[in-house]
């Protein structure tokens, strides 16, 4: 009976880890039809753009910035879409890009193994402990430490943090704000 316990142990350990690359398999092929739908998107776009600067050409007008700048804004928003989701492909599979010649890595690795580049590590928020005073061992001199100067680069830390937490959100409205314009600049052109 040991026999068959260790083996239904077995087995029931393969079906997890079985299901869970099965799962992350899933989840990844559906992001990558999706940047490729998004792609292809971006391709329609390029085509307009073409389109438009050669039916000026022909026609010869100047051709209008406001026409261009609402599908480069498509654009943008479109590829910043691929990108987060490229992000969300690697992370299912522990990789990260190198940050020179964007290829595939290990997410633990120091150097990329393709190109040699030194991998920065993820910037981590370190916390500064206060100190009272340092000795100096040589001269057992007590020299105090400014709590001022710490204190100030701590709340200097935690202001930049929010200011770039608040850039991103920022971001993320406006190109919100940008698409649905656009949709709505669509919507309102086709019913015309």
């Amino acid at each position: 009976m040991d026999f068959f316990d260790k083996l239904g142990k077995k087995a029931s350990e393969a079906y997890k880890i079985t299901a869970d690359k099965t799962g992350k398999i899933a989840k990844e092929t559906k992001m990558r039809l999706k940047i490729s739908e998004l792609k292809s998107q971006i391709n329609d776009l390029y085509e307009e753009i073409g389109k438009k600067v050669y039916e000026n050409h022909v026609e010869k007008e100047e051709l209008k910035k406001e026409e261009l700048e609402e599908v480069c804004v498509q654009i943008d928003v479109l590829s910043d879409e691929i990108e987060s989701l490229l992000k969300q492909c690697l992370e299912l599979k522990d990789k990260k890009q190198c940050q020179k010649c964007f290829k595939e890595i290990d997410k633990n690795v120091k150097f990329c193994p393709n190109c040699g580049e030194k991998q920065e590590e993820a910037k981590e928020v370190e916390i500064l402990e206060e100190v009272e005073t340092t000795k100096v061992e040589e001269d057992n001199i007590d020299i105090p430490v400014n709590q001022d100067s710490i204190e100030d680069k701590v709340e200097t830390l935690e202001k930049t943090i929010e200011i770039e937490s608040n850039v991103e959100k920022n971001k993320e409205e406006n190109n919100l704000e940008k698409t649905v314009e656009i949709e709505s600049n669509v919507e309102g052109k086709k019913q015309e």
